[in-house]
């Protein structure tokens, strides 16, 4: 197989364009391939489950969830283990010619669909399936900006999912806006059309999970919560999957080991269902791309439940677990469909030969305002706006990375005028949530909702906001959007916040290299995005 790869989904791509001999990521070629395949082997699967819709025939539920659980383990930082992918292909393909045998009319299938080869083709046929296969540059920008899309959707449901929340409208759409991906009658105009769908979805797999997560562990709540460590040995939790951490919680419970969460598992801390365990001990450590240097400094196991991984060290590769959509070579990964109690007995033997976390930092933060929260403190928050005591609301949320440029977050938050409340949500707060940025008459001056799959709060607090002040437009808010991004999450999030009519985004630290200059201008015109310059000029441009 050629070593050559194309993949330019993360805001980190080499050179800004796209990574052509390894990913900035470390994914390697030969795993680049078998997700490219593993996407075109989905969009062939679901073409054929739209086409059975079509004919009025049901599509089980197990098929919806396995497509799903394709497109989120080529999130970026999710999946390096080709093996796991080329066994995802294999199934998926098994899969298909089952539901083949349901369908009538094959007459209109595309090639995707038809094509079922065997695992010593996988490598050849990937060359042939890749993103630069879409020869004109701005259809190929809107099937991409639609697979990302779908790809962060597909985040948001497999954790509903993992809830045992489903929704076969938006599972529907999922697939037929796959499939769609691969008809060339198409028009730049119609996956324009099909790109502000998404983003209606997208506000709906948000509202599916978030109803999902309150339901099972009750809405979040202001909490403050400790970054030092106890002295007993440890499991690290990272991730976003709340399930996983109930079971890991439940399983830890009396055993002497403490969990700790890490990065976006953050979020775990403000649910009123896990504060009922004495061993949930603190967060441990930073964003995602810190992990190197922490996880060493943990001694004892981690537990990786989606994407966010970074290649591990040898120093700790024994100790890194990862489970559901996740694989890593030479780590352990621990099996469990949903609905089942997944065994984390080993990982737990494990910690327990383990020495107690070393110390990194001290002292506390506090998150957990979530939309609840938030209308909670409605009557304080309307009565500040009305008064001046505050002038805006900036959403700064997103995700964070390792590229130096990120620092103008940090810079941005500590300049921010002192009339000015950051509203957060992702790890793209890790910038800025240690800062002391103080309050206004008691309302934190930074508002943490949770993870990037807590987006949709900013959302429902943007929109309730709207209707206390009798708005028209949601545009006419004081609500400035200063939004970092990295992965497929965050494209979902732009895509649902321009089906609400939010206009005038700013998306830094560089907008993506898969928007070809007429899509790009496409959103300037319409929408109003644009890129970030540097941080004087553009507080100057938001505040004055």
């Amino acid at each position: 197989m050629d070593n050559n790869m194309f993949c330019y989904q993360c805001q980190e791509t080499a050179c800004g364009t796209g990574c052509r001999v390894s990913g900035v990521c470390g994914k390697k070629p030969e795993v680049a391939a078998m997700q490219d395949l593993l996407i075109y082997v989905t969009k062939g699967i679901s073409n054929v489950t739209t086409s059975l819709r079509k004919e009025g025939k049901d599509v089980d539920i197990e098929v919806n969830h396995y497509i799903t659980q394709n497109l989120f383990a080529t999130i970026t930082n999710a999946n390096f283990d080709k093996d796991s992918l080329t066994d995802r292909i294999k199934h998926t393909l098994e899969l298909k010619e089952e539901l083949l045998k349901k369908l009538d009319n094959k007459e209109n299938l595309f090639g995707a669909a038809r094509w079922n080869g065997e695992p010593k083709d996988y490598a050849i046929k990937a060359v042939t399936v890749g993103i630069l296969e879409t020869k004109d540059e701005d259809i190929r920008s809107m099937r991409e900006l639609i697979t990302y899309g779908l790809k962060g959707l597909a985040a948001y449901l497999k954790h509903a999912n993992a809830l045992l929340r489903d929704n076969e409208e938006i599972d529907a759409f999922l697939q037929s806006a796959l499939a769609k991906t691969l008809d060339d009658s198409l028009s730049l105009e119609d996956l324009i059309a099909l790109s502000m769908e998404t983003g209606k979805f997208g506000v709906d797999g948000m509202a599916l999970l978030d109803a999902a997560h309150n339901e099972r562990f009750g809405a979040p709540e202001i909490t403050k919560v400790d970054l030092g460590v106890r002295k007993n040995p440890a499991i690290l939790i990272s991730g976003h999957d709340l399930r996983d951490l109930e079971m890991l919680l439940e399983q830890t419970a009396g055993t002497g080991v403490d969990v700790y969460t890490h990065s976006e598992m953050l979020a775990g801390q403000y649910y009123p269902a896990f504060k009922k365990y004495p061993h949930f001990a603190g967060n441990y450590g930073n964003a995602w791309w810190k992990q190197k240097e922490e996880f060493e400094k943990f001694n004892g196991p981690i537990l990786m439940t989606t994407n966010c991984i970074v290649p591990p060290s040898e120093s700790y590769i024994d100790r890194l677990w990862t489970t559901g959509a996740t694989g890593y070579p030479g780590c352990k990964h621990i099996p469990g469909e949903y609905g089942e109690v997944k065994d984390f007995s080993e990982i737990i033997a494990q910690a327990k030969t383990c020495p107690a976390p070393t110390e990194i930092e001290t002292g506390t933060i506090v998150g957990g305002f979530a939309h609840e929260q938030v209308f909670a403190l409605a009557d304080k928050i309307v009565e500040a706006v009305k008064s001046g005591a505050i002038r805006k609301f900036l959403v700064m949320g997103g995700c964070d990375g390792r590229m130096k440029s990120r620092s103008y977050y940090t810079d941005f938050a500590n300049k921010l005028p002192k009339d000015v409340v950051i509203l957060t949500v992702g790890c793209a707060k890790y910038k800025f949530n240690k800062l002391d940025l103080g309050d206004i008459g008691g309302i934190p001056r930074l508002l943490d909702a949770g993870q990037c799959n807590d987006s949709y709060s900013l959302a429902v607090i943007a929109l309730k906001l709207k209707e206390i002040f009798g708005l028209d437009d949601i545009n006419d808010l004081p609500i400035v959007y200063n939004i970092s991004w990295y992965e497929q999450k965050a494209v979902i999030v732009l895509l649902a916040l321009l089906y609400l009519g939010v206009k005038n985004i700013h998306l830094g630290p560089t907008l993506p290299a898969f928007l070809s200059e007429n899509v790009t201008n496409f959103l300037v015109e319409n929408f109003g995005i644009s890129g970030i310059t540097n941080v004087d000029d553009d507080l100057k441009a938001f505040f004055e």
